[in-house]
């Protein structure tokens, strides 16, 4: 009788787990093992119940319009949060806490219109921010103090008319390389702050599609880049515009056309926080690199970090490669190069006491002994050529076994030739988009069109 009372027990107990681990996954979610998505499901708020142990919420296409004080406290283990296009004007205090380990946050297409320094207190390990596509007027100073880990930050498509620079420093965003501030509302930012960002900044410093007004600073600054050959500059030469005296019918691509600009003196060097030394190095395919981080520093507290161009960030105690090794002194070592390690390496050496940092960049090229350069044009024509050829073989010298078969026509000869040969590309109508950072899906705001990032 007591084992019978028992075994009940036993399968009560079990069918009260299984019914409460069912329902920490809302009916209106779908949960797959530490994602959950609650996307287009009509909601209002967060679901309350949800599983502790997910890595990545998706909160997309609903209806919340806040977000209160420990939302997301039961799920400690948090890393990526999605809640694009809702209708979040405000965040509470708190409204991240207990989620210190989220890595990606994005608030993208919302209706935000301030950006307050508490909204993202406690993420220390947060390292991409979207919060483009809003309509946000104010950014206070210190909205993103404490975001040490921060790597990329989106803030294009909205109205902001003025961006803390003087905020961002060496020593409390090491890591930021991205920073999207295109197409808003700046007519004159404060470009002295700007020259003093760090190296990485200014390489993913991203302002086209802004209302600037064209004076000897600003081009100067743009001088600067476009010398250095930074993709934020090269990859939106057309996007980027200034107006004369202010005025926006008096707009030109001051990076194509510079004669406004003749007067201005952009020789003198731009004086930077950070001392940066150049170098190229040349090897073959399978050779041994050694790359040094010799800066202007020194010290036995010096603290390395590497970007490379396909690994991305390279600490000595955070990479494991048995292809490439770090060392504490800051060497960079590549056992046996490929093609692929080719590309620009940037070192930076920071002294946490003196609160200094510098940074080397070395441009490794690595020559294939079997790489002969060509001509696409040509390849295409040659491609193009054979191709006809065998079509003609094909057409004309098949055996014809039939008494009803016929030659080939001429009409169908010249439409056989005409879909070898397409017609020309000045007959097809031009489509004209407006270019932004790592953008996918179309959005339109405030009656800009416009592309936003695709995670």
């Amino acid at each position: 009788m007591s084992r019978t009372r028992w075994c009940s027990g036993l399968f009560l107990l079990m069918l009260c787990l299984l019914r409460g681990s069912h329902q920490t996954c809302p009916p209106m979610c779908l949960c797959i093992s530490d994602t959950v998505s609650c996307s287009a499901s009509g909601l209002a708020r967060p679901p309350r119940s949800l599983p502790f142990f997910s890595v990545t919420l998706d909160l997309s296409y609903n209806h919340l319009s806040w977000l209160g004080s420990d939302g997301f406290s039961r799920m400690p283990r948090l890393e990526n949060l999605w809640m694009a296009r809702n209708q979040i004007r405000t965040l509470r205090h708190g409204a991240f806490g207990n989620i210190s380990g989220l890595r990606l946050l994005d608030l993208s297409s919302n209706q935000l219109h301030v950006v307050e320094q508490h909204y993202f207190q406690g993420l220390w390990r947060l390292e991409e921010l979207r919060l483009f596509n809003n309509r946000i007027t104010q950014l206070e100073a210190s909205m993103l103090s404490g975001l040490s880990s921060l790597k990329k930050v989106y803030f294009s498509l909205n109205q902001i008319t003025h961006f803390p620079f003087f905020s961002i420093k060496d020593h409390s965003h090491p890591f930021l390389a991205m920073l999207d501030l295109s197409s808003n509302r700046m007519t004159r930012p404060p470009w002295e702050d700007v020259k003093a960002l760090p190296r990485l900044v200014q390489r993913g410093l991203y302002l086209h599609n802004n209302s600037l007004v064209c004076d000897c600073s600003m081009y100067s600054m743009f001088w600067h880049w476009s010398l250095r050959d930074y993709n934020s500059v090269k990859d939106f030469t057309n996007e980027h515009t200034c107006n004369i005296n202010g005025d926006p019918r008096a707009s030109i691509r001051f990076l194509r056309y510079n004669r406004f600009f003749h007067n201005c003196s952009v020789e003198k060097a731009i004086m930077q926080p950070v001392t940066v030394l150049l170098s190229d190095v040349e090897v073959s395919e399978g050779d041994r690199v050694r790359l040094d981080c010799q800066t202007s520093l020194s010290g036995a507290d010096l603290s390395f970090t590497w970007l490379s161009p396909n690994r991305g960030f390279i600490t000595p105690n955070g990479f494991n490669d048995s292809l490439i090794s770090m060392f504490f002194n800051g060497t960079l070592e590549v056992h046996a190069a490929t093609v692929n390690d080719s590309g620009l390496y940037l070192c930076t050496a920071v002294d946490a006491r003196q609160a200094l940092n510098a940074t080397r960049e070395v441009n490794v090229t690595v020559l294939s002994p079997l790489a002969e350069p060509f001509n696409t044009g040509y390849t295409t024509l040659l491609a193009s050529t054979v191709t006809l050829v065998l079509i003609l073989l094909y057409l004309f010298l098949t055996p014809c076994h039939c008494r009803s078969c016929k030659r080939p026509t001429a009409a169908y000869i010249h439409s056989t030739v005409s879909s070898v040969f397409p017609s020309s590309i000045k007959d097809q109508p031009k489509i004209e988009t407006l270019k932004q950072v790592a953008f996918i899906e179309s959005v339109i705001s405030d009656g800009k069109t416009g592309w936003i990032p695709q995670g």
